[in-house]
């Protein structure tokens, strides 16, 4: 198993920039894809971008491309998120989350172990 823990997570104003970390314990890192997904309030869970297990693909929701940025540390066990240029409909949950697909997934389903999330506020 994995442990994911999310933070970062604050109130910015739009036109922003924040970088969201998920640090991991447990089984080795490098053995799972990783993504981050969000969800607003009332609204699905979000892929919002991910890495292959080796990291040598990275892929990102519609929403987010050309703002974020996906990268990690294997020697650290940490994931990153770095977003710019933020918005206010980028509020939402911010979560991490590891699989066991070779190749990373867009679909929450495919994600076998989760953080517990960190709040972003985007103010206008």
């Amino acid at each position: 198993q994995v442990q994911l823990v999310e933070s970062g997570g604050r109130l910015v104003q739009a036109g922003g920039s924040l970088r969201l970390s998920c640090a991991a314990s447990g089984r080795t890192f490098s053995r799972y894809s990783m993504g981050w997904f969000r969800q607003a309030p009332g609204k699905e869970r979000e892929f919002v971008a991910g890495f292959s297990r080796s990291g040598g693909f990275t892929f990102y929701g519609d929403p987010v491309k050309g703002r974020f940025t996906i990268s990690r540390d294997n020697a650290k066990n940490t994931m990153y998120l770095q977003m710019n240029s933020l918005k206010p409909e980028d509020t939402a949950v911010y979560y991490c989350a590891a699989s066991s697909q070779v190749l990373g997934s867009r679909e929450y389903n495919e994600y076998d172990y989760w953080g517990q999330g960190t709040q972003v506020t985007v103010s206008s």
